[in-house]
């Protein structure tokens, strides 16, 4: 078949830039061929490369004595003791989910368990962090429902428990919703494996299922901002099978336990370009392929198609030699496809071959390490102005006004789509990735410092001590100096928390251009974090009982800049962030941790502050609350290093003398128990709140 010819507007179609076409020429010394073209394209656009990011990213804390490997592989490894390690990270698949929301959610999912086994690791446990447009707005229902359904059929076929994750609502991400999927897993941590090829002439393998056009250019798609020509790009997203996937972990597992494995890498963007690059750069090494030994499930695809497909549940591996017959009879068993496609030469060539024809001959080196890094100029974020005179509002009407909006409502329709049960280990439901983006849009520095402390705290909340994160930062245009300010900001914020709270970050995922039309989302640097409990008395996982006191920890000061009340019961965005006191946040989640024999139960507060934590924690045990303090600022400020904790009446002596000696603020707020909710002297029905909380998200989303 003859490849279409190289024209400016063709370039311009790859996402290609005229300064990247210059270096380009440079580097081959001829006009690329086709196949070269869609190579370079991929492996340089920004989902890829991190050209945007690159250079801030390596600012970030990333080592610690319980890091065994940080950024760079597949995903992060974390010492848990034992001989174990815990392996996760978290990935975004917001265009493909807006284009094709269903497949889009179900192979973001299929995506993150691949980078989590891929290492060696069965994965347990599986989280989501999701964030749609306006209610209103005429897509909303059809992108959320078709998100839901995809993660719950993936995840709960391929047999992870889903245990946690969040869901909001914002005009913003009216044209780009975000669906940021987060796995992790465990294996022995002298059993890890890596992606770096080694040794010269050694086969690379492929395995799994066959390659289709599906996905073709789904990275470069990933990598731009969406425009009315948004359905032309359905054809680049990628069509997931669960079953496959779970035969694929499998076969692998099995093959990782013969000792048959040099180094194994994921085919996820890019797909077999990406793999191949990544394992032979890593290595040092060259990789040569030959296309006619691909398994295909599509006749007449072309060398441009193979490379670019991103087909699910694919691996590459670069296997010893004497081992072949018994790595291939492990994946025949598994009903699987195993090819020896390849293999790695010493040069530094990425050279593909194709029905006797050389399609592509690269250095390979150029591709990967050598991509373009730019340091983008970009603005700080301006101070916010000062928030002004807050409307008056009622303490029961400004929490109808929280759990009556579906950011804040029950989503019991959302996680019940997920079995979060499957493979019996599953013994605390939550467990959330945090952000909250309006703060980092006032201020992005105390947004991503937030971000961190609030999964520190949603750690520290069950008993756990935290031990490392993974993010996954969502931004809009690079190129807007503004933009790339708020990335800049957030960074140092995160970098700075993770420092303070001993979380270095040991995986990731960045994601740009979520904009459409000009448009962009708010910066929504998502954190996942893990943490461990020693034994399983450490667990705090009770449920508040009548007559138990409720008690804060922490500070309250009542701050109401850019918070949830305001933001919902009048739709002020306004004032700066709280400020984040990163000792006061370590200090008091130590408190908590120590003093857990004390403490029935517990939760972090911060968006809707007390009122709405104190009705969460009654309202999940079917009691009421009498909260004594007065005013919007005390009841639904959103003050950081605050924890809301349940006390029975005979141990708060104990803890206020543990308070005291730790130099920890704590005070008594209210008693628990009964049929109503009072806030300050104003009061309602229990019955009368949950049943508002617990049908507000159907009804106002129109699922």
């Amino acid at each position: 078949m003859t490849e279409p010819q190289i024209t400016a507007d063709v370039v311009a179609a790859h996402g290609i830039k005229p300064d990247e076409w210059e270096r380009l020429l440079a580097i081959l010394g001829r006009t690329p061929s086709f196949t070269e073209l869609g190579i370079f394209s991929a492996m340089w656009n920004e989902h890829c490369s991190y050209k945007s990011s690159k250079i801030h990213l390596k600012k970030l804390p990333t080592t610690g004595p319980q890091v065994i490997c940080g950024p760079g592989e597949n995903a992060g490894v974390v010492d848990i003791g034992d001989g174990q390690a815990v392996i996760f990270k978290m990935e975004s698949h917001n265009h493909p989910s807006y284009i094709e929301p269903h497949q889009g959610a179900a192979t973001g999912v299929g995506g993150i368990l691949r980078d989590v086994f891929t290492m060696g690791a069965r994965p347990i446990a599986a989280m989501n962090a999701l964030s749609f447009g306006l209610p209103s707005h005429p897509k909303t229902a059809h992108l959320v429902k078709g998100v839901v359904e995809g993660i719950g059929s993936y995840g709960n076929a391929f047999g992870v428990p889903t245990v946690g994750g969040e869901v909001r609502f914002h005009a913003a991400y009216n044209g780009n919703c975000l669906v940021n999927a987060f796995a992790a897993g465990l294996a022995d941590a002298d059993r890890i494996f890596y992606s770096a090829a080694s040794g010269v002439g050694m086969p690379v393998v492929y395995l799994g299922a066959k390659t289709g056009r599906d996905g073709v250019g789904g990275a470069t798609m990933a990598s731009a901002e969406f425009d009315d020509t948004i359905e032309e790009k359905r054809p680049t997203v990628q069509v997931g099978d669960p079953f496959t996937e779970k035969r694929l972990l499998e076969a692998c597992l099995e093959l990782m336990a013969s000792g048959a494995v040099i180094s194994i890498q994921d085919m996820g963007a890019a797909g077999l370009t990406c793999s191949a690059v990544e394992m032979g750069d890593k290595g040092g090494l060259g990789i040569k392929l030959q296309l006619d030994d691909v398994p295909q499930r599509e006749t007449g695809m072309t060398a441009y198609e193979m490379m670019l497909s991103e087909s699910q549940e694919r691996m590459l591996m670069v296997l010893m030699p004497e081992r072949e017959a018994e790595a291939r009879a492990i994946f025949r068993k598994w009903d699987l496809d195993f090819a020896i496609v390849g293999e790695t030469i010493a040069e530094d060539r990425f050279l593909i071959l194709h029905g006797n024809e050389v399609k592509a001959d690269i250095p390979l080196s150029k591709l990967s390490s050598s991509a373009p890094e730019y340091d983008r100029p970009w603005v700080p974020t301006p101070a916010a102005a000062p928030l002004g005179e807050v409307p008056a509002i009622g303490a029961i009407a400004g929490l109808k006004a929280l759990i009556g909006s579906p950011t804040y409502a029950h989503k019991g329709w959302v996680f019940e789509q997920y079995d979060s049960q499957v493979g019996a280990d599953t013994l605390v439901t939550p467990g959330l990735p945090d952000v909250t983006p309006r703060y980092v849009k006032a201020n992005p520095v105390e947004g991503g410092k937030q971000a961190v402390a609030e999964a520190y705290r949603n750690l520290t909340a069950v008993g756990a001590l935290p031990l490392a994160t993974t993010d996954n930062l969502n931004f809009g245009n690079p190129e807007k100096p503004e933009i790339m300010g708020q990335f800049v900001g957030a960074l140092q914020g995160i970098g700075e928390a993770v420092k303070a709270l001993d979380m270095p970050i040991v995986s990731g995922n960045v994601s740009l251009y979520n904009e459409t039309d000009g448009k962009g989302i708010l910066p929504t640097p998502t954190i996942g974090a893990v943490g461990i409990l020693r034994t399983m008395d450490e667990l705090i996982a009770g449920k508040p009982l009548s007559g138990d006191l409720a008690v804060v920890v922490g500070e309250t000061k009542g701050h109401l800049g850019q918070s949830a009340l305001l933001a919902e019961a009048f739709g002020i965005e306004a004032g700066d962030a709280p400020p984040v006191d990163l000792a006061a946040e370590k200090r008091n989640g130590e408190f908590v941790r120590a003093n857990r024999g004390l403490v029935r139960a517990c939760t972090d507060l911060s968006d809707g502050g007390l009122a709405l934590a104190a009705f969460e924690m009654a309202e999940g045990a079917g009691l009421g609350v009498a909260l004594e303090v007065t005013g919007t600022p005390a009841l639904f400020g959103e003050d950081q290093a605050r924890y809301l904790l349940a006390v029975a009446p005979g141990d708060l002596a104990d803890l206020q003398a543990a308070a005291k000696a730790a130099g920890v603020p704590l005070a008594q707020v209210g008693t628990l128990g009964g049929a109503e909710v009072t806030l300050g002297g104003d009061t309602a029905p229990l019955s009368d709140l949950s049943r508002l909380y617990r049908t507000a998200f159907a009804a106002m989303v129109g699922v």
